[in-house]
């Protein structure tokens, strides 16, 4: 049966993963972008949220495959000032092990009044839009998952060429079944595949998993597409990095990294 979202409510912050959140590396564990979009929803929908601050950064660890099945989060304010907040957030197994571990930082949005002489500096878009870009798919040895979740075009590089690339992400998918998503997790969902799209590898030989994933956002992405302008670098020690500009069609919303462990199959 195809997946009609990401994640399907179970209550009480539990959550069953669908077949939409397979990812490349087994059948049976989830690719990192929908755990990080699901760990920014809990952010943003925390109990007691102040509002007119906005998730600036996101950083994720992630601490062993996420299976698919049931997950759950929880989440709490672990420091407030008035004008920065920081949130921690934990996304665990059924069987109550933690697999991925995050902290937000909120920045409290200046009022228009106090702000009017402050210039608005785009950074424009260097690469092609979706409009012009080729649609791909990522040859993975299963017939539904995130690469069929998620609507891929290529600016330039390839899905099945090394080296560096620029994509647009659009989710075919909502997040949590019956919601809409929202901008960060339309964000957070696309910026783990900064490795995915870079890299120098050979898929065949070589792992290349990512145990973290940070992402800045100056703003959030208008429209639905995301998209990643990547590359990735290794070094002999089976250390890698992966950095992406992030983008929406009006030009660079923010930032992602990735650090790489790199093992032969």
């Amino acid at each position: 049966m195809t997946a009609s979202a990401f994640f399907l409510p179970l209550g009480e912050q539990r959550f069953a993963a669908t077949a939409a959140t397979r990812g490349p590396w087994s059948p049976d564990s989830q690719h990192a972008g929908p755990p990080a979009a699901l760990l920014g929803r809990a952010v943003e929908r925390r109990e007691g949220a102040r509002e007119g601050f906005r998730v600036v950064r996101m950083t994720f660890e992630i601490l062993r495959p996420v299976p698919l099945g049931e997950v759950s989060v929880a989440v709490r304010e672990a420091e407030t000032g008035r004008s920065v907040e920081r949130v921690e957030a934990e996304l665990r197994t059924a069987e109550g092990k933690v697999a991925v571990r995050a902290q937000a930082l909120r920045i409290r949005v200046g009022e228009p009044a106090e702000l009017a002489d402050l210039p608005t500096i785009e950074s424009p878009l260097a690469v092609p839009g979706p409009e012009q870009s080729a649609a791909q798919v990522f040859p993975m040895p299963w017939d539904e998952g995130y690469h069929t979740a998620m609507e891929m075009r290529f600016a330039h590089g390839s899905a099945t060429e090394r080296g560096p690339a620029a994509a647009w992400f659009r989710m075919r998918l909502p997040l949590v079944a019956d919601e809409e998503t929202s901008g960060l997790c339309r964000v957070l969902i696309a910026a783990d595949s900064g490795n995915g799209i870079s890299g120098t590898l050979d898929f065949r030989r070589h792992t290349y998993v990512n145990p973290d994933l940070s992402v800045h956002l100056r703003r959030p992405p208008e429209g639905e597409w995301v998209g990643l302008d990547a590359q990735t670098s290794v070094d002999q020690a089976g250390i890698g990095l992966a950095d992406a500009l992030l983008l929406d069609e009006k030009g660079v919303i923010g930032r992602s990294a990735q650090s790489l462990f790199i093992a032969a199959r």
